[in-house]
């Protein structure tokens, strides 16, 4: 039966069908829970599949709720979703039933087999979409602020450049609204880890001519599974290359999260792909690089974390991204972080 299941999925569609089968979010967890529905109230009509369907059924289920949790896009869970629905359906094919069957049960099962038939033309998009984004010629999407920096003016006399380079925490960050005097410019991107910024340093950072940069990247990193040793590495070349052209780099920790909206949406449970565990031992080799090579460590998490060890309810609409008052809360950090970083060197005295 797996190997019916595996030939199944071999088939080729037409990208164009693909592209266009690629559900979005939203639709693909509507359609997870119709499905594990159906699942259930089917097997209702042969009386045989609640025994035998019955891990299907739960396996079905986990899929669903890890996809909300983890995210809705995820290739592996898409596809254990997928092969426990098809055996599900030939399971159900296999076994003796009554005929003919009521009629709301063979409505049932032909809604079944079309979301069966739906989710498999989103796998392979997903599937299409994942090779594309490793096969890509801008990897690090440098197409996104090229544009942004052709027209950027060189830095004016005394009024010194600071480049924020990071991820979505970053990207949702209006500067000029919270440091409408200073010359800070926007370099986040939503979604990147450690090593995409690297490949960013040239044209997002020292092209620019800033007399600082300032660094807030790793918690994607940890939601990916990649490596510390290899998020420490990518940091301390940032930094080095920062060093090499006269750029001051300074290091933020990542910031807590918390599960306080679960309740609102399942996938903002976000101490399972950000565990505050890694967190921490990220901030404290970050806190120590920063002390070892005299780098300015600008302390966000230790402003925004609760009693509990989370990020404070009030300050995230979801767990991970700040709000209006997160920004708040971070600004005053960020601001005294950079001063002291820019400040002249004391003169010594003679």
């Amino acid at each position: 039966m797996r190997a019916l299941i595996l030939l199944s999925l071999s088939w080729v569609l037409p990208l164009a069908a693909q592209q266009r089968g690629l559900l979005a979010s939203k639709e693909l967890l509507a359609a997870c829970g119709r499905a594990s529905d159906l699942m259930e109230s089917t097997a209702v009509a042969v009386p045989e599949l609640v025994r035998a369907g019955a891990p299907l059924v739960e396996n079905a289920r986990q899929a669903c709720r890890n996809l909300a949790v983890i995210s809705p896009q995820h290739g592996g869970l898409t596809y254990s979703l997928l092969v426990n629905l098809r055996a599900y359906l030939a399971l159900a094919d296999a076994l003796p039933k009554s005929e003919p069957l009521p009629a709301e049960a063979r409505r049932q099962f032909i809604e079944l087999r079309e979301l069966a038939d739906q989710l498999e033309v989103h796998f392979r998009a997903l599937l299409e979409q994942k090779e594309l984004a490793l096969r890509h010629p801008d990897r690090d999407n440098l197409r996104r602020y090229a544009e942004a920096n052709r027209k950027l003016p060189p830095p004016e006399a005394g009024r010194p450049r600071v480049v924020f380079l990071g991820d979505s925490i970053t990207d949702g960050w209006r500067l000029n609204e919270y440091f409408p005097d200073r010359d800070f410019v926007n370099r986040g991107i939503s979604g990147q880890i450690t090593g995409e910024m690297l490949g960013r340093m040239k044209a997002d950072v020292i092209d620019l001519k800033p007399a600082a940069v300032l660094v807030l990247a790793g918690t994607n990193d940890i939601a990916r599974g990649v490596a510390m040793t290899t998020v420490q590495n990518n940091l301390t070349m940032i930094a080095d290359l920062a060093v090499a052209y006269g750029i001051k780099p300074l290091f933020a920790s990542l910031l807590p999260v918390s599960d306080y909206h679960k309740d609102k949406n399942p996938a903002w449970e976000q101490t399972r792909r950000r565990p505050p565990a890694a967190i921490r031992e990220l901030n404290a080799w970050l806190e120590s690089f920063c002390r070892r090579r005299n780098f300015v460590y600008v302390d966000y998490f230790s402003h925004l974390v609760d009693a509990a060890g989370y990020l404070r309810a009030e300050l995230a609409d979801d767990g991970l991204h700040p709000n209006a008052a997160g920004y708040r809360a971070m600004a005053p950090v960020a601001l005294a972080a950079i001063d002291k970083a820019l400040a002249p060197a004391p003169k010594r005295r003679r």
